[in-house]
């Protein structure tokens, strides 16, 4: 990890679960963190569990990721102040539980401009400040066992999760894409996805939570997978990793 001390990682979705748990994973390595969330206030609650000589390694930044204006002020401002990024953490997401065939289409929307846009969006902003400042960066995108085989929910009920499903498959053939554009551009910018099983979080459906039990993987679970890959030396690409609880069935 000595290569990314101080270095600046831009974490998406850093409010809660995953996203909360990856920020504090990275400030303990010595990264430099800005989380970027709606909820600033649930960020600024996780800096105060932070050692107090790490809290100004964590800086908490409001960004709705499902806004491009949104997405460009907090990179434009990231910029500004840190000079680049040199990692970013695709973790923003949302879900509901509806049927596909009847829900608001508004809410499908919001689901795919989060899931999907968002990712586009942020990967752009640090593709362009990495590739700019030749600088071997890297790019993890939080996907989902959902984004590799249909994820109909619980069994023997009507499937609730719609188009979340559809989403993380787009983040599977995401990775790949990015993989070869990476290459082909003329960079060794580094893209990995990350693909957990049951997490216990709260975008977790209530159907899900109780079909599963106490069969879930925890955020910090995840996090370790996720500094795993950031250490991997240069020559090393982690491409996929899939994680998931021992005896998961649902």
């Amino acid at each position: 990890m000595e290569r990314w001390q101080n270095k600046v990682a831009v974490i998406t979705g850093a409010s809660s679960g995953i996203g909360a748990a990856i920020a504090k994973e990275f400030v303990m390595a010595g990264l430099k963190v800005v989380g970027l969330a709606r909820r600033t206030h649930l960020m600024e609650n996780h800096k105060m569990d932070l050692p107090s000589e790490k809290r100004s390694q964590f800086i908490a930044m409001y960004c709705d990721v499902s806004n491009p204006k949104s997405i460009n002020d907090a990179f434009d401002l990231i910029i500004a102040q840190f000079g680049g990024v040199d990692v970013l953490v695709n973790n923003a997401g949302c879900g509901q539980a509806d049927q596909l065939s009847t829900m608001n289409l508004d809410d499908a929307q919001k689901i795919v401009n989060t899931n999907i846009m968002g990712v586009v969006y942020c990967t752009q902003r640090a593709f362009k400040s990495m590739k700019d400042r030749h600088f071997d960066g890297h790019v993890i995108l939080i996907n989902s066992i959902a984004g590799h085989q249909f994820f109909p929910g619980v069994p023997l009920k009507l499937p609730a999760a719609n188009i979340y499903s559809p989403t993380k498959f787009a983040i599977t053939a995401l990775t790949e894409l990015y993989r070869q554009e990476f290459s082909g551009l003329g960079t060794k910018i580094k893209i990995s996805s990350i693909s957990p099983g049951v997490v216990d979080t709260d975008i977790l459906l209530k159907d899900l939570r109780e079909a599963a039990g106490d069969c879930m993987l925890q955020p910090e679970d995840v996090s370790k997978a996720v500094l795993f890959m950031l250490a991997t030396p240069p020559h090393v690409q982690i491409h996929d990793m899939i994680i998931k609880p021992m005896g998961e069935v649902v």
